[in-house]
């Protein structure tokens, strides 16, 4: 996991990194009446959603949490520009992910990197070494797309007003959610990013709510997403 920003601060992202590689399942039926917005034409064309962590944190005040990951921000971006694409800005996430094999709450700091200029096979590249370079399980990517192209498979959205408190104490307090959809993360502005496949959309919606967010304020990104190893 994980971190995003840019524009008035457009969306947030959910990172995935090595060991917690997870992300929250949306669908797009019932999006619609759920009065969620698109955010379609404010979307970039890919984002990269990576970490340089490979231990496992469970205490949610670690200091290795604060870090704001300034030098990976650095060499991510070169990495992009190394290979052909152009990086553009890019987010500190806090995420919270439920670990199946430890039975608890994760934590990890990751940032989301906005990628234009790439295409598909292009930004899988880069991804994968990403990941070969910081020794992750997986990297996650989500190319934006129309919502009616056949490669559309999967549902960034963006709902402010959570904290990375309450994330962790309504995913610890729901089996359903924390067995089915994983985790998800926040900026430091207080916004839940969710990156998603087209499923499970009333659980992610009802999740999301218990939260305490404004689904009336939720903004939704149609594309395709990707773990990259």
């Amino acid at each position: 996991m994980a971190t995003v920003t840019h524009r008035t601060r457009r969306r947030i992202r959910v990172p995935v990194t090595g060991l917690a590689a997870l992300a929250l399942l949306l669908g797009i039926t019932g999006a619609q009446s759920a009065h969620a917005s698109s955010a379609d034409l404010d979307c970039p064309a890919a984002e990269i959603f990576a970490t340089d962590n490979t231990a496992v944190v469970t205490d949610p005040d670690d200091p290795r949490l604060r870090t704001r990951l300034t030098r990976f921000d650095h060499e991510v971006r070169a990495i992009i520009r190394a290979h052909g694409a152009r990086p553009a800005a890019s987010t500190l996430l806090d995420g919270v992910f439920w670990s199946g094999a430890g039975r608890q709450a994760t934590y990890e700091r990751s940032r989301e990197f906005d990628v234009n200029r790439v295409g598909r096979d292009g930004l899988h590249h880069i991804a994968g070494a990403i990941a070969e370079e910081y020794d992750q399980e997986a990297v996650l990517t989500f190319r934006c797309l129309p919502r009616t192209s056949p490669e559309t498979g999967a549902v960034e959205i963006e709902v402010p007003g959570v904290g990375v408190n309450r994330l962790s104490e309504a995913l610890v307090a729901d089996p359903e959610a924390r067995e089915r959809l994983g985790g998800g993360s926040v900026t430091l502005d207080g916004r839940l990013v969710l990156v998603a496949e087209i499923a499970d959309l009333d659980l992610a919606r009802k999740f999301t709510v218990s939260l305490g967010a404004d689904w009336n304020e939720a903004r939704l990104s149609y594309g395709d997403r990707e773990f990259v190893s």
